[in-house]
């Protein structure tokens, strides 16, 4: 088994405008780095449609019906005040990015794949049950984790998140769910402004490590397995759920922390070791943020090396 790619061209058809970080070419970035001989052995399929239904497990259906009211003909349409914006092609592209993470799961629940890495775009987990915002229309992690509970009736599912940017949108959907559990490492205080260690959910089924602007290397890989690893190994995950955001490289330009491609690779190698000892390696991962594109590129080819070559 190996490792499987979903990724769609719709996903390049999210245009937010000219000026905007979330570009079509932050994703061209990351299939020119996957679409290289070091991964020929990956296998490829194109992301499906996602269904209404899989949306409605984590967001409302007056959301669902603003957002399906707000897609646009031609232009551009703000969902949040700005940073969130549609166009004509937004709507296909995440319900793209739902599908892909939908399917993903059941890829890894079937045994069909070792694991999977959806290559899709606008990232998602900044989007809460009622709201868009944070570039994040739909939140396709924490939807595929509601999948893995209410499709394939698993009683424990994590979705862990080392964007430099806190997903309050995940923590949100789970906060009062304790069978479903999200661990975070991000800037603090930074962008949305949550995600302090205080905030743990209804059974402490939230993990969140703040680390300071300037975060280096060491800081980063102590924090994580001092606080973040073990709490994963004790909730004993059924599958495991990547919120896979490469914006705390050092060369991205919108952040403050200093992580190195090698830093990514470690975190990845850590994760699959307690998916492989609690869940049967089944981890189903899923592009967010990354805003350089060379940062972008080189961070996600070392994820999904450490995918393929576990």
């Amino acid at each position: 088994m190996t490792t499987l790619i979903y990724t769609h061209e719709a996903c390049l058809n999210h245009k937010p405008g000219p000026s905007h970080p979330e570009s079509p070419e932050r994703l061209k970035a990351v299939l020119r780095a996957l679409h290289t001989p070091e991964f020929d052995a990956a296998e490829w399929r194109d992301a499906p449609m996602g269904t209404r239904e899989q949306v409605l497990m984590i967001h409302t259906e007056a959301f669902v019906e603003d957002v399906e009211d707000a897609s646009p003909n031609q232009g551009y349409m703000p969902l949040d005040g700005g940073d969130t914006v549609m166009s004509p092609g937004s709507l296909e592209a995440v319900m793209r990015c739902v599908g892909a993470a939908c399917a993903g799961v059941d890829a890894v629940m079937g045994k069909e794949v070792r694991n999977v890495f959806c290559a899709t775009r606008p990232c998602g987990h900044h989007a809460e049950p009622n709201k868009a915002m944070g570039f994040c229309i739909y939140n396709q992690a924490a939807i595929a984790a509601a999948y893995a509970y209410d499709v394939h009736k698993l009683e424990r599912v994590a979705v862990v998140d080392f964007d430099v940017h806190h997903g309050n949108g995940t923590q949100a959907a789970f906060y009062d769910r304790p069978e479903l559990f999200y661990a975070s490492s991000h800037q603090s205080h930074f962008y949305p402004g949550t995600g302090l260690e205080a905030e743990t959910g209804i059974s402490h089924n939230i993990v969140n490590v703040p680390l300071p602007r300037g975060c280096d290397s060491a800081m980063f890989r102590e924090q994580i397995a001092a606080k973040m690893l073990p709490a994963i190994r004790a909730f004993n995950p059924e599958i495991l759920i990547i919120s896979a955001g490469f914006d705390a490289h050092h060369l991205d330009p919108l952040a403050g922390l200093n992580l190195q491609d090698d830093d990514f690779e470690w975190v990845t190698r850590e994760l699959m070791k307690i998916a492989d000892d609690c869940c049967d390696g089944r981890v189903v991962s899923i592009l967010e943020g990354g805003y350089s594109l060379e940062g972008l590129a080189s961070s996600t080819a070392v994820h999904v090396k450490a995918l393929m070559d576990h």
